[in-house]
């Protein structure tokens, strides 16, 4: 690795948001003293942490251990869905906690105190039915009112809850579902997409027979769709609440017991259930959120996250619920029925503060500025981002055309395994730069660091390694504990390998440039397909743009890109020689896409990434016969096919 990057000419721009004295320091200024100490003092910065929730017992050790065994708070008791809506619902039992929204027009509201009532009802029937702390409950729940109560059901007693995305196929289902064995499966008939109905109990009971372990299904009745309940097993969610009028009270949990199971994506090996701590986790969401996004009680916010993506647990679930704000719940496609739904929610709700990917951000630039300015959004303060940096371009639109010019811009970083966006502005006090993802939040350190361990100068590439524990760190993988020592630590000893290039600036800001399977290598020459990315996304017309590498006899590797446009007019234009030629510009010759196609659409996850697996297998092979599962656009792929196995055959015509 060890290639240079100037970044010294990217802009910083100063914050315009507020904070709330809810923040431990009031200037930039102060923070690099304030992250020193708490990296020198991890543990007692962790502790002064945790001591802003609720504890039935208090821990005597703030940290015991190093990576990769570690433990924090060791024998402190206290109980997350306490923390998130017991408290709440006692000081403001009527305020709004959840407000849902479908895109078939629906809505519905709890307040803290109704949370708490279905929570504790249906915490009080898994106890019913003997399920004991440690025992594991499947929840396969689209973004529901009800999902919150199960999450926190299961919270409440002690319950491993594996929460899974709605989206996906029946085989990656069973996959989830037979390696965790769990008791009881949380799941509804339904749910919308884009009009359609996706099955979801169909789905489940497609395979559910060939777990044994599972004694009950509990249905949420959504979409109203025929389905087939076997009884016994099956039971209604309003039928148990009808029945149940007890309250389970929330049980001590010792801090470090497993609190959820998530799976990754598992797009290059087998898919791999990452074990979370309830009280670490708990921790880290509620710092992550409260130095993000300054979230209080009187904020009306929105994390457009699928509930089976980690971005939701962090940011609503738990970190959310935990500062006792009133959040929107989503469920369907933002743009639908119409590009305008976006707008008219944040506008009808006024809300404040939302967290999205930014690839949803280029969507509303490509929508265009007019349909922005019939919305106000005067109450609009603040956009946490997540999953891929933001382009400087998307950036500027965002400022001129969102909210009166006054919104702010936090783009962060995180992995499914950190359990939390660990890299990321402080709300209203970090001057932000576009493409970067901030400085590491407090209690996290860090290097970027060479194939042999050894660190990297400011502005030069190298892996990214964490250095020390934190709570919100995943604690193992269920049922593989030595595949988590050999696949994150085996490297870099006593260290945490992201497996992601990165770069630090003389800011100290962490520009994240990739997967290291993401550097292509062009004639000896390490490449960074993200950056380049970033570069021809600055090119004006351009909405999107993914960059991948393919096989060639020459060079080993050649860069090839794909652009979606804010204007199909442009389509007439020769953007192999404007991409060509930005590239060169930016980056150098060596980096000069080998072909640059013009795709209507990217095909992309509920999360917003897009899939650049299918992008390259229909290039090299001329179909896309992949696994489509999890995808928010699944029927533009033949379409997509159709389209650059033309542009292809067009290119061969001209060669």
């Amino acid at each position: 690795m060890g290639s240079s990057f100037s970044l010294t000419d990217v802009p910083l721009i100063a914050p315009s948001y507020r904070p709330s004295s809810r923040l431990p320091i009031s200037s930039e200024k102060d923070y690099p003293a304030f992250y020193q100490h708490s990296i020198e003092h991890v543990g007692a910065y962790w502790a002064t942490v945790a001591q802003e929730l609720v504890w039935d017992q208090m821990w005597h050790e703030d940290m015991q251990g190093e990576l990769p065994t570690f433990e924090f708070f060791k024998n402190g008791y206290l109980n997350v869905s306490a923390n998130c809506i017991d408290r709440h619902a006692q000081r403001h039992p009527h305020r709004q906690a959840l407000k849902w929204i479908s895109e078939t027009g629906e809505e519905k509201t709890w307040t803290y105190s109704q949370l708490l009532d279905q929570t504790a009802r249906m915490a009080s029937f898994l106890r019913q039915q003997g399920i004991q702390p440690g025992d594991v409950v499947a929840i396969f729940l689209p973004n529901l009112l009800e999902t919150f109560a199960a999450v926190h059901a299961c919270y409440r007693i002690g319950a491993i809850y594996n929460i899974i995305f709605s989206g996906f196929s029946q085989e990656a289902l069973y996959d989830r579902l037979v390696e965790t064995k769990p008791r009881m499966i949380i799941t509804a008939d339904g749910t919308y997409r884009r009009g359609r109905i996706i099955p979801l109990k169909q789905t489940l009971d497609r395979i559910v027979e060939r777990i044994d372990s599972v004694e009950h299904v509990i249905v949420i009745r959504r979409a109203n769709t025929a389905i087939t309940m076997t009884r016994p097993r099956d039971i209604f969610w309003d039928d148990i609440l009808h029945d149940v009028t007890t309250y389970q009270d929330p049980l001590p949990i010792e801090a470090n017991q497993p609190g959820f199971i998530i799976y990754t994506s598992g797009t290059t090996s087998k898919p791999k259930g990452l074990i979370h701590s309830g009280a670490g986790f708990l921790v880290g969401a509620y710092h992550n959120v409260k130095f993000t996004l300054d979230l209080g009680e009187n904020d009306v916010y929105w994390c457009t996250a699928d509930t089976g993506w980690l971005t939701f647990p962090i940011f609503e679930l738990v970190g959310g619920l935990a500062h006792g704000a009133s959040m929107i719940v989503y469920e369907g496609a933002m743009d639908y029925p119409t590009p305008a739904h976006f707008y008219q929610i944040l506008s009808h709700n006024q809300v404040t503060k939302i967290f999205t990917a930014p690839t949803w951000l280029r969507m509303l630039a490509r929508f265009g500025e007019s349909l922005a300015h019939e919305y106000a959004l005067d109450t609009l303060q603040l956009i946490g981002l997540v999953g891929e940096p933001l382009d400087a371009n998307t950036w500027q639109w965002v400022h001129q055309h969102l909210g009166s010019g006054q919104v702010d811009i936090n783009n962060t970083y995180g992995q499914s395994e950190t359990g939390s966006a660990w890299a990321s502005g402080i709300a209203g006090i970090t001057a932000m730069k576009p493409g970067s993802c901030g400085p590491a939040l407090p209690g996290h350190a860090y290097q970027i660091v060479n194939a042999n361990g050894e660190a990297e100068a400011l502005n030069t590439a190298g892996t990214l390694v964490l250095t020390q524990p934190f709570p919100a760190l995943t604690r193992g993988i269920w049922g593989n504990p030595e595949r988590y020592y050999t696949q994150y630590f085996s490297q870099y000893p006593g260290r945490y390998n992201t497996f992601d290039t990165a770069v630090e600036d003389s800011n100290r800001h962490l520009w994240v440039l990739g997967r290291i399977d993401d550097v292509i290598n062009v004639a000896a020459h390490r490449l960074s397909t993200m950056e380049m990315e970033s570069v021809i996304l600055q090119l004006p017309g351009v909405a999107e743009s993914a960059v991948i590498g393919v096989d060639d006899t020459l060079k080993g590797q050649v860069p090839v890109a794909f652009v979606t446009l804010r204007d199909n007019s442009l389509k007439q234009e020769n953007w192999n020689a404007k991409v060509g030629e930005q590239i060169s510009q930016q980056i150098g010759s060596i980096a000069r896409p080998a072909q640059v196609y013009v795709i209507d659409a990217m095909p992309k996850t509920r999360s917003g990434k897009i899939v650049r697996r299918l992008l390259k297998e229909i290039v090299t092979t001329g179909r896309a016969e992949g696994d489509r599962t999890g995808m928010e656009n699944p029927e533009i792929v033949d379409t997509l096919v159709a389209q650059l196995q033309e542009a292809i055959h067009l290119q061969g015509d001209d060669s």
